[in-house]
């Protein structure tokens, strides 16, 4: 189970944060519907070439400052 739970309205909003930081993700690397928390991780590991920590970390970072562009 993944360390995080992301709703679908701050997956909007953390999603641009993502794309402005990692402009190489495409929409199908961003793809997620709530409860889907473990295979967005999995392959944002795969396609950021981090592991796991790094990506679980960057998400929760974006959702504690969601309201600013910090990520």
């Amino acid at each position: 189970m993944a360390e995080i739970s992301i709703s679908n309205t701050e997956w909007d909003r953390l999603k641009l944060k993502l794309k402005r930081k990692y402009n190489h993700l495409s929409e199908e690397d961003l793809s997620y519907q709530q409860g889907q928390e473990e295979e967005l991780i999995t392959r944002l590991m795969q396609r950021l070439k981090r592991k796991r920590e790094y990506v679980v970390f960057t998400l929760e970072k974006g959702l504690q400052f969601l309201e600013t562009n910090r990520l």
